[in-house]
C-alpha cells in the first residue's frame, strides 16, 4: 500500500487551506476507506456526517466541487497514486499521445 501522496495532499492544501491535515495523513492510496467521506471529513465543515446529512445531492455538489477545485493544483505527472497513473495513461492512450 502506498500512503497519500504529499503532491496530492498539498495540492488539496492549497485549493482547502483550512483542510485537516491529519485526515488527509491518514488516507492510504488506493484502500477501499470511504475515500469522498475522508475528503469530507478533511474539508468539509463538519465532515462526512454532516455532508450526509443533507442528502445525495449536496454530496454530489461537493464532489464536483472538490473535481473542480483540487486538479488545477495537481501535478499529473508526478502522481503516484497507482490507481490514477493507470488512468492518466489509458486516456493518454487513448488520445494518441
Amino acid at each position: 500500500m502506498y500512503s497519500i501522496d504529499r503532491r496530492c495532499c498539498r495540492a488539496i492544501k492549497a485549493a482547502y487551506p483550512k483542510a485537516k491535515e491529519a485526515v488527509l495523513n491518514s488516507y492510504i492510496n488506493d484502500s477501499i476507506c470511504g475515500t469522498w467521506e475522508k475528503l469530507a471529513d478533511a474539508v468539509f465543515v463538519g465532515g462526512a456526517q454532516k455532508l450526509s446529512k443533507l442528502g445525495g445531492q449536496a454530496i454530489g455538489t461537493e464532489k464536483a466541487n472538490w473535481a473542480k477545485n483540487i486538479p488545477p493544483f495537481m501535478d499529473a505527472d508526478r502522481n503516484f497514486s497507482p490507481s490514477f497513473c493507470y488512468f492518466r495513461d489509458k486516456l493518454r492512450h487513448l488520445s494518441g499521445q
